[in-house]
């Protein structure tokens, strides 16, 4: 009970507002993350091929490095809940668990920053994570101190066994004012929103680098569809917040895992890019099917997410089973995903530039991002049709065609 009452005293001495400012996250970060897929699976005993140790996450790195996802642009390498010992040391310092982390986070840090990628951990806003292990109330600045010295690079901020509404959000004020106090940039991913009643978002945008504030995601079409309706029940206010520096994060790309078919996979790629979420895979790289790579590396597709605009795809139709997203892309282009939710048979969308919102007056080459595939060039008000699997997508890219310009020679 001292600890949190010492804790109290010092948040009401800090100053009402401060923000994240470390230049981090302009587009939305991507990576791998265990938790969809693994879990809080520590019986390493039993199964020592699926349990949360250090060996899982060089195998993850060292995928990540050489299997073209760092190229495509995957670069966090994120723990979860479950990496620590069930209590902190006598120092009172957090510290891996010792027999499935026996190299400590440090030397993992050092590991996979030598693959040239980055290191994440998590934590939770309470007392304790999720799953019992130690929370970071009592020891805010101790904990951001030890996250750098240990070199990490991206900090996952839970918030299960939280103290009260108002402590509760302070907590992720006071974490963002330690974290830029260690002098190292952190990526600071937040998960205040799924906790706090009415939640502020422009508050948490300018303390988070991204923004959890649903549900957790599973391995399913109906859940990443319930997931998908909250986040668009709430474009509006998403749009005025999302942009470089601060991303919604609609949770991990479960491509690749046990339950979603090739074209809902790529239906979540494109979703989740076009409303310009972070990207953070969770699913076995080492067992990845290889049609399900190619949707995590589709190289077009990641361009849209990764936009510098930074700007959210906002869903303008929803009728007939379809549903179909625009966003705006840097140097005047745009893209557009329609999603047929019907399960029944393929059915062809029809549509123009100029229903698409596509810019006025401007005639524009559409190219298939899944296809790889230019459809053609189209004026303002020129007939798209394309054919949407049931439960799958197309997605495009317009492209401004340029104008040519004539000169008279005398």
């Amino acid at each position: 009970m001292r600890t949190i009452l010492l804790l109290v005293s010092v948040s009401l001495v800090m100053p009402a507002v401060y923000s994240l400012d470390n230049g981090l996250a302009r587009t939305p970060p991507m990576g791998w993350n265990p938790w969809e897929r693994f879990r809080c699976n520590v019986d390493c005993v039993n199964d020592p091929d699926n349990c949360i140790r250090e060996e899982l996450f060089i195998q993850m790195a060292d995928i990540v490095a050489v299997g073209g996802y760092k190229d495509a642009g995957y670069e966090y390498i994120n723990l979860d809940d479950c990496w620590m010992s069930k209590e902190r040391d006598a120092q009172g310092l957090l510290q891996a668990d010792p027999q499935r982390f026996p190299s400590g986070i440090k030397n993992l840090a050092d590991y996979v920053h030598a693959k040239g990628l980055k290191l994440g951990v998590y934590q939770d806003m309470g007392t304790e994570t999720c799953d019992g292990y130690p929370g970071i109330w009592g020891h805010i600045e101790t904990d951001a101190k030890t996250y750098a010295e240990w070199g990490v690079d991206y900090v996952k901020m839970d918030g299960c066994h939280r103290l009260g509404p108002k402590l509760f959000p302070e907590g992720y004020k006071n974490m963002t004012l330690a974290l830029n106090a260690t002098g190292r940039p952190f990526v600071f991913s937040c998960e205040w929103g799924v906790y706090q009643p009415n939640p502020n978002y422009t508050d948490i945008a300018a303390h988070c680098n991204t923004m959890r504030n649903y549900i957790d995601i599973q391995d399913s079409w109906e859940q990443m569809l319930q997931v998908l309706d909250w986040y668009v029940s709430k474009q509006d206010e998403f749009y005025l917040v999302n942009g470089p520096g601060s991303f919604i994060d609609m949770d991990f790309l479960v491509v690749g895992d046990f339950q979603l078919s090739f074209a809902q996979a790529q239906a979540q790629m494109a979703l989740w890019s076009i409303m310009s979420s972070q990207l953070i895979m969770s699913s076995d790289l080492r067992k990845m099917d290889p049609q399900m790579k190619e949707i995590l590396l589709n190289h077009e597709v990641i361009a849209v997410n990764q936009d510098k605009l930074g700007k959210l795809g906002k869903r303008f139709y929803n009728k007939n089973q379809f549903q179909a997203w625009t966003k705006e892309l840097d140097q005047g282009c745009y893209a557009a995903v329609i999603l047929r939710r019907a399960r029944n048979m393929p059915m062809n969308f029809t549509t123009t530039m100029e229903y698409l919102g596509f810019g006025s007056n401007t005639t524009y080459t559409v190219r298939d991002l899944f296809l790889h595939k230019d459809l053609g060039v189209f004026g303002p008000t020129d007939p798209l049709s394309v054919s949407v699997n049931p439960g799958g997508v197309v997605m495009i890219k317009a492209t401004p065609k340029p104008i040519k310009k004539f000169v008279r020679v005398y």
